[in-house]
Order: C-alpha cells, then sequence, then structure tokens
C-alpha cells in the first residue's frame, strides 16, 4: 500500500483549524434549529388548525427531499429570487448553510419535541388549565421544560447527526474540516491520508458531544 501520512504533517495545523468553521456552523444551525423546530412543534400541537397544518406539511416537504438539494436551493437559487435595487442578493457559503440546516434539522427536532410534549402527562396540562393559566404561558412554563428534559438524548442525536451532516456544506465552498481535507488532497494528489485524518477528526468531535450530553443527562437525572 502506497501510504505516507508524512507528506500531510504540515498540512495537519491547516486541517485542523477547520474544526472552528464546522464548530461554528453546527452550533449556530443546532440554536437556531431548535428555536424553530420549538414553534414548528406548537404548531403542531396548536388547536389552531391552519397552524397544525403548516407544521406538518412544513415537516413533510423538508423530510421528503435530498438535504444537499435544499443546500443547492438556498445557495444558487436565493440570489437569483432575492434582487433588490437591480443587485441579486449575496449570500455566502456559510449562511446558506446555516439557513438550510436551520430549515431542515427544524421539521426533524419539532417531531421530537411534539412526541415529548404529547408524552408529558395530561394531569399537568389539566392543573394548569384549572389555574387558568393562558395556553402560551402553559406551554412555554410547564409543558415544554418536562418535554426537553425527556427528550434531551434525541436531542443530542440530531446534534450529532448535523454535525456529521455538516460536512455537506463542503460542496457549495465552506472550508470546514473535509473542504480543508479535499484541499490537501488535490495539492498533494494523495487523499486517503487528509481524509482519514478529517474523519478522525469528526469521530473525536461526535465522540466528545456524546461524553457530555451522557452528563448533562445524568446531572439532570439527578436533579429530579
Amino acid at each position: 500500500m502506497n501510504l505516507d501520512f508524512s507528506r500531510i504533517y504540515g498540512d495537519i495545523p491547516y486541517i485542523t483549524w477547520g474544526i472552528l468553521t464546522t464548530l461554528q456552523f453546527t452550533l449556530l444551525s443546532v440554536l437556531f434549529g431548535f428555536m424553530w423546530g420549538t414553534v414548528l412543534a406548537l404548531f403542531k400541537t396548536s388547536p389552531f388548525k391552519p397552524l397544525n397544518w403548516f407544521g406538518q406539511v412544513y415537516t413533510s416537504i423538508f423530510r421528503g427531499t435530498p438535504l444537499l438539494l435544499q443546500i443547492g436551493l438556498v445557495y444558487f437559487a436565493t440570489p437569483q429570487l432575492l434582487v433588490f435595487n437591480g443587485k441579486p442578493l449575496d449570500i455566502t457559503p456559510l449562511q446558506a448553510g446555516v439557513l438550510t440546516f436551520t430549515l431542515n434539522s427544524g421539521a426533524y427536532i419539532s417531531e421530537t419535541i411534539r412526541a415529548g410534549i404529547q408524552a408529558v402527562d395530561k394531569g399537568q396540562m389539566e392543573a394548569a388549565l384549572s389555574l387558568g393559566i393562558p395556553y402560551r404561558l402553559r406551554m412555554v412554563d410547564v409543558i415544554l421544560p418536562q418535554a426537553v428534559k425527556n427528550i434531551l438524548p434525541a436531542l443530542v442525536n440530531e446534534t450529532t447527526t448535523l454535525l456529521l451532516n455538516s460536512a455537506q456544506v463542503s460542496t457549495i465552498g465552506v472550508t470546514d474540516i473535509l473542504r480543508r481535507a479535499s484541499i490537501v488532497g488535490a495539492e498533494k494528489y494523495i487523499y486517503f491520508e487528509p481524509l482519514l485524518f478529517a474523519g478522525l477528526l469528526y469521530y473525536l468531535l461526535a465522540m466528545s458531544l456524546a461524553v457530555g450530553a451522557s452528563f448533562l443527562e445524568r446531572r439532570l437525572q439527578a436533579s429530579g
């Protein structure tokens, strides 16, 4: 086997710096995705039918089309559709990636949160209703905190999936871990070594996330 990892020693810092871009992308997408997913989950559990229908249709569209297609539409089609003062909207690859993953992950997270809401004892809602607490406050102060605690493992799994799927934004020029490894491979005419190193970085990030989530879950269980 013609393998020589010494050829990429000088490029290891360059590839490793891609962690910052990957984490920036992942954290922003998780934050906005969770916020949007919570809104969608409230839509799906709302007694107001139009909101319920919107949440269901939205989720079916984003869960029923390829993520790579969604990235391409946001990055390449947005400037075509949105024109200001005769100039197309200038959207960076990172902005396009965060927007796409926010919209996509929101659809999946909404289903997780909806399941968590429905898993909360109905007596909780009835007790809040008997106290005259408005619907919005019942959901935000009583139901959602319990739901999030119950679905924490599922949310961590979604975050890990998003972290690994973030490599797809390299296709639109985001200089994340995979993009940098591919650049090194193209320059050195070797691909196995830089891509294997990139895979190691993704693995370490995913395992670190899993360990942190396990610690948080134990703390929440201990707090009752």
